[in-house]
């Protein structure tokens, strides 16, 4: 994959792989509702690279979430400025948890069970998700906040899809 390029005034993304498809179809993870260019997030469960750009006191804000699951390990790494890169070169599927097992991936407790208690953003996070915590201790499973990472404004990054 070429250098990803962003658009003059874009200013937050959300990036992910999408496996085994043909764009006739959903794919095996990360499909689209069967459509080439999505409107949208791609359908769980997939692993995410996330960031925001010309943020407040000349930052960039990054991320790898696990939010909607994991399908594919995952580095996101700066190529220019001083910042530390996040990533992960471990595939976790194979000791997902039963619940949550799905064709070619991990899901997270809030996709399956659509609740708040798995739903929840105080921080807590539940021990199903430490499950993804203590696998891929750099990306950001839901309700933790202490794995959104930052860069200086200008900084230019690379994605990398199963490091």
């Amino acid at each position: 994959m070429g250098p990803l390029i962003v658009a003059p005034g874009m200013n937050m993304a959300h990036i992910w792989a999408r496996t085994n498809c043909n764009f006739h179809a959903n794919g095996q993870t990360g499909g689209c509702n069967r459509h080439l260019d999505c409107q949208g997030w791609g359908s769980p469960p997939n692993t995410s690279a996330e960031f925001a750009l010309n943020q407040p006191n000349n930052r960039a804000f990054l991320d790898i979430s696990l939010v909607d699951g994991f399908n594919i390990p995952m580095d996101f790494n700066p190529t220019t400025g001083a910042c530390r890169g996040i990533g992960c070169a471990v595939d976790i599927n194979g000791r997902c948890l039963a619940g949550l097992k799905a064709h070619g991936g991990c899901n997270n407790l809030c996709t399956v069970f659509k609740t708040n208690g798995y739903c929840c953003t105080d921080g807590l996070g539940s021990r199903d998700s430490q499950f993804f915590k203590n696998s891929y201790p750099d990306a950001y499973p839901q309700g933790d906040p202490t794995t959104t990472f930052t860069c200086p404004s200008g900084t230019n990054y690379k994605v990398t899809f199963c490091p």
